[in-house]
């Protein structure tokens, strides 16, 4: 009886590129009593497995709290098998507003103390005492409302790429901590004021509610479904957005975008930037905002560290990287001290010391390594039809033409250059795609969606 993950994630991302089908990335968690957690998730890997759900999904003694992507086709089957529990009838499933077929590649069910860790033992605290659902239009009318606080109860690094206008959005690293914290801030208004409170999918913020409720506030709100179902909501009954920027999500995109604001800034050189992404050296992976100038000039690293080391040998870098316990720095994510924006002086450039190849360690590797490629930016790739061998595109920037070379890169596909004699612009046969185009063209080899295109210059 098979009740792991036994495929590696590259062997399960060509699976899914062969078997060609859409997929749907969505979000869930049910707060109940659980006596049995650890037979729970058994049935859950039992049930999932074959139905070719991917995800990650925590189980305790409070409940579930699940984010994963299946296909399209076994929607409903899969739906069965949730409402086969009464706690999960009925549940509201937040389906994400963009997808991405690699969005998960393994099926991780864990089982956990608690669904969302919150630092409490207070055994009188009732987790199904929660505040009042608010949908998407109630929401931005409560938001109107003089007597309205509003408070966003992600950590730091998400609330920095989007957050709702004039919410608190406390400088945390765990939703422990905001606990504590709001409840200090804002113990003069527990009688008069609405507390009103938001999350990515809702599952912080309904634990945050029914928290706020013991400890004796009147008027507690919370965002139904959070942030994901508002996005929805806003698109099918055209609302106003009232959340501004990106929505960090814990999968394989790291965001959504909600509106068209980029409310941070690059964590390296201080422009205006919102795309997260993980130090590319296998020993660091911290995570951390890196606009396209710096990952070109940091080669995908966040430190010039990090950049000496991925130049090293293969075997060299296992050498450093064994034994190191690496956790707490990338728990630090955005407030690393190596980030050279936020650690720099006012007229300091910050590339100015970022090495040369020909500085590094004079490896094998990059003896042998092509002369630089002048290119320029165009987009990602979102999706590879095996059958047709087709690679689909998303034009972020600038412009492709009918008889452009192109330069495709990613760390599995390696960099890949063709001219392009054929395109088609959202399925239509066209000479030019531009910023916001998603275009299609054959090609003789696979793509993955972490792989950049680029136009070659000269």
């Amino acid at each position: 009886m098979q009740l792991y993950n036994t495929l590696s994630a590259e062997e399960r991302a060509i699976m899914i590129d062969d078997a060609g089908k859409q997929r749907l990335t969505l979000s869930f968690y049910a707060y109940a009593h659980l006596p049995n957690p650890t037979e729970f998730r058994n049935e859950l890997f039992l049930a999932w497995n074959p139905l070719e759900v991917l995800g990650r999904i925590y189980v305790a003694t409070e409940g579930i709290n699940a984010q994963l992507s299946l296909p399209a086709d076994n929607f409903y089957a899969f739906k069965d098998t949730i409402e086969a529990y009464d706690f999960m009838k009925g549940l509201r499933l937040n389906v994400a507003v963009e997808h991405d077929d690699h969005s998960f590649l393994k099926l991780t069910v864990k089982v956990r103390d608690k669904i969302v860790a919150d630092g409490l033992n207070d055994e009188t605290f009732d987790v199904t005492n929660i505040g009042v659902h608010l949908k998407a239009k109630e929401f931005n009318e409560i938001l109107e409302n003089p007597n309205t606080i509003v408070v966003d109860f992600r950590n730091h690094y998400e609330s920095e790429i989007g957050y709702f206008k004039g919410a608190i959005t406390p400088d945390v690293d765990t939703f422990r901590e905001s606990l504590p914290i709001i409840n200090e801030q804002l113990k003069d208004f527990k009688e008069d004021k609405n507390l009103v409170m938001y999350c990515t999918g809702g599952i912080r913020c309904e634990k945050a509610s029914a928290y706020f409720k013991h400890q004796g506030f009147k008027n507690v709100f919370q965002l139904e479904g959070g942030i994901i179902n508002y996005a929805k909501q806003i698109k099918e009954e055209n609302l106003e957005s009232k959340f501004i920027g990106k929505n960090f999500v814990f999968d394989h995109r790291l965001g959504e975008r909600i509106t068209d604001d980029i409310v941070s800034q690059c964590h390296q050189c201080g422009d205006a930037c919102d795309v997260h992404t993980n130090c590319i050296n296998e020993g660091c992976h911290l995570l951390f905002l890196q606009c396209e100038k710096c990952a070109q000039a940091m080669q995908g690293c966040c430190s010039t560290a990090c950049i000496e080391v991925i130049h090293l040998p293969e075997e060299e870098q296992k050498t450093i990287r064994r034994g190191i316990k690496n956790g707490n720095m990338i728990f630090k994510k955005g407030k690393s001290d190596v980030l050279t924006f936020k650690n720099r002086d006012a007229n300091q450039d910050p590339l100015a010391n970022v090495p040369n190849l020909s500085d590094l360690t004079k490896s094998k590797a990059l003896a042998k390594k092509e002369p630089k490629i002048k290119k320029q930016y165009l987009g990602k790739g979102t999706h590879f039809f095996p059958k047709p061998s087709v690679g689909q595109f998303l034009i972020e920037e600038n412009e492709l033409n009918i008889g452009d070379t192109i330069l495709i890169k990613g760390e599995t596909t390696g960099e890949q250059k063709l001219v392009v004699s054929e395109m088609f612009v959202h399925e239509v046969p066209a000479e030019k795609a531009v910023s916001g185009d998603t275009c299609t063209f054959k090609l003789p080899f696979r793509i993955r969606l972490s792989d950049k295109l680029y136009k070659v210059i000269g």
